[in-house]
């Protein structure tokens, strides 16, 4: 037979594990909405017909917000109506200090397109100005380094249906690719 004293340590025994229990998964649902790394993609793609870059780059939703507010003071929010044109002018500025890209020497004039959101990420369209077919593209590449020291940027130049990817980590910021 169980006396009193030892159905109160039991009852406590439980409480403390369902507490537990409670707490992990409170922990769990909080952290479904943070993700564990830091990346980003830039591809790079010459096109022969119109002689110019065309530039995408994907990135999580929630860091480049994070990183364009911290950087220009403001409180933006993709999916937001209102902040859109904000945002436009905010990507535009970010990516012409982020973003750079020469052509056999020469350094390009960029222009920034749009953006669309999908889902968790936002897509960002550039194109290069008209330029000769390439031998040597550099670039610098720094995006979200303002914000996380554990950025990646995956980075990949297409010319010609000729593929080279490289792998940016913080603090790394330039790379050359010759075809």
């Amino acid at each position: 037979m169980i006396n009193f004293g030892t159905k109160i340590e039991m009852f406590l025994d439980m409480k403390k594990l369902f507490l537990l229990f409670v707490m992990l998964f409170s922990l769990l649902l909080s952290a479904r909405d943070v993700h564990p790394y830091h990346v980003g993609s830039v591809e790079i793609n010459y096109n022969s017909k119109t002689k110019v870059f065309e530039i995408s780059a994907r990135l999580f939703l929630d860091d480049l917000e994070n990183g364009l507010n911290k950087k220009y003071n403001q409180t933006l929010h993709f999916g937001e109506e209102k902040s859109k044109e904000a945002i436009n002018k905010a990507l535009e500025n970010y990516f012409s200090e982020y973003f750079k890209l020469k052509n056999n020497n020469k350094f390009l004039k960029i222009n920034f397109l749009g953006y669309e959101e999908d889902k968790e990420a936002v897509n960002i369209y550039l194109e290069s100005e008209v330029t000769e077919a390439p031998k040597k593209v550099e670039t610098a590449v720094s995006l979200l380094y303002n914000l996380y020291d554990d950025q990646m940027n995956i980075v990949h130049i297409v010319v010609n249906g000729n593929r080279k990817s490289s792998k940016m980590n913080y603090p790394e910021r330039y790379l050359y690719q010759l075809f």
